[in-house]
């Protein structure tokens, strides 16, 4: 009989997918994730469902859109009105069918889905950032560690990891594990790295970054109104400082599996919840960099690897361009465990045989999003934005007009592609989204925090 494969997953908070040596940033060091998609699989046009914290988490966790389970927007932790309600009370989690499977399960690091402090169902062991998330990243600062509260001092990369660490060490080494681990570094007011490491970069060219342009379809918003974007060079010294600090730490979870004998069956995934914006097209920040919401290609894309230490380097492949997203990501990673999914209404499809250099057939040419109620629709060539109810809409050509620069929606020549993802991109809602839960009545629902752009914008 085969032995179950471990699963490792780091969810990070804020990770943009060109923000690696091996997705083409020629000044970044990312050793761990270079080596990890040079032996593995990377994806080149990974996206999330919705360029948001929260939502996008309970996407890759619960393999539904954000009009199926409800949560649209970040949640405001602090906040007791928020943090009481149970979000994901409904759905089923990885977690929850790992653990039913008999795997031993744990989660590191960020969650940011409500009730920080208290491990979720599906969780035997818990450690997560409190709920007053550490801004800058120094310390000390609170955790929730199995329903209680820590105070802990040091750096928050740090402190996850070894939490991760004492699990591998200290877990039942006769059941296959699954965890997840939520860095956090990468995340605004991209100040207060590691020294050692911001250093390193203050001398950079930053040429991948496009400093010298400006999204011409809203306003800044949020963290793009922070004062860190007045010293851009400083900025991206720190999150380029923050990058390489979560490559290490991921290689020091791999080094660890390696120590103890477990990483020859352990399939590692690495992704972020969504992308981000550091100065390009004038924004820092994600689809809440600006309002209105933005759907601008920094904020929708992620990193994706998957390194498979039972057959390490064995397949080498380009990297894949089929359109993935974290829906996708949900069912690939059942199928890999040999896990059937319940039985909901998924959008999401698994994509395993994309990991062993395989094809498949009439696999979708099209990526859907949303936040809230704005709605995209994006092809190879083409991205529709749709504003419910009044607009204002956009639509890009991807090809003539790569950073998104020209709205081309009102072009005569354009009115039959409009008509069309028109169609489609309402057909696709109506046949996945839960009306209860939908986007386009996000006015009615529970509020998430404060700043929300259907209430505030």
């Amino acid at each position: 009989m085969t032995k179950a494969p471990n699963i490792l997953l780091f969810l990070t908070d804020d990770h943009a997918q060109w923000a690696m040596g091996c997705a083409g940033n020629s000044e970044l060091c990312t050793p761990t994730f270079d080596y990890l998609a040079q032996n593995g699989t990377r994806f080149a046009n990974a996206f999330t469902p919705i360029p948001v914290c929260s939502p996008a988490r309970a996407c890759l966790l619960t393999g539904r859109l954000a009009s199926q389970h409800g949560i649209h927007d970040y949640l405001a932790s602090g906040d007791p009105e928020v943090n009481n309600i149970s979000w994901l009370a409904n759905e089923t989690t990885l977690a929850q069918l790992f653990q039913a499977a008999g795997y031993q399960t744990g989660q590191f690091g960020k969650w940011h889905l409500g009730q920080d402090e208290f491990a979720a169902a599906g969780y035997d062991e818990w450690f997560s950032l409190g709920r007053d998330y550490p801004i800058p990243h120094g310390g000390p600062f609170r955790y929730g560690v199995n329903g209680r509260f820590q105070t802990l001092s040091g750096r928050i990369s740090h402190n996850i990891t070894e939490h991760a660490v004492d699990f591998l060490r200290e877990r039942d080494s006769e059941r296959p594990f699954f965890m997840t681990v939520g860095y956090y570094a990468t995340h605004s007011p991209w100040e207060g790295q590691s020294e050692r490491l911001a250093a390193a970069y203050r001398n950079a060219t930053f040429a991948d970054v496009p400093l010298n342009e400006m999204y011409p379809f809203g306003i800044q918003n949020l963290e793009s109104t922070n004062e860190t974007r007045h010293q851009p060079r400083e900025a991206l010294a720190q999150y380029y400082a923050a990058v390489t600090e979560i490559d290490t730490a991921v290689g020091r979870l791999i080094d660890e599996l390696e120590s103890l004998g477990q990483l020859e069956n352990t399939i590692v995934i690495y992704t972020s919840d969504h992308g981000l914006n550091t100065g390009h097209h004038g924004i820092w920040g994600k689809g809440n960099g600006t309002l209105p919401l933005n759907m601008v290609e920094e904020s929708i894309r992620v990193p994706l690897i998957w390194y498979d230490g039972r057959s390490p380097g064995s397949i080498t492949q380009p990297a894949r361009t089929e359109f993935v997203d974290h829906l996708d990501t949900f069912l690939t990673i059942l199928d890999v465990a040999g896990i059937a999914p319940p039985d909901k209404n998924y959008v999401g499809r698994t994509y395993q045989r994309l990991l062993h250099n395989q094809t498949i057939p009439e696999w979708r040419a099209v990526q859907f999003g949303e936040y809230g109620n704005v709605r995209m629709l994006r092809t190879s060539r083409h991205k529709l934005v749709s504003r419910y109810p009044d607009g204002p809409h956009e639509l890009f050509d991807l090809v003539a007009d790569p950073r998104e620069m020209n709205n081309v929606i009102d072009r005569g020549d354009m009115q039959p592609i409009v008509q069309a993802f028109v169609e489609r991109l309402d057909g696709f809602f109506t046949r996945y989204e839960d009306p209860a839960k939908s986007g386009l009545r996000v006015r009615d629902l529970p509020r998430h925090n404060t700043s929300e752009a259907w209430r505030t914008g």
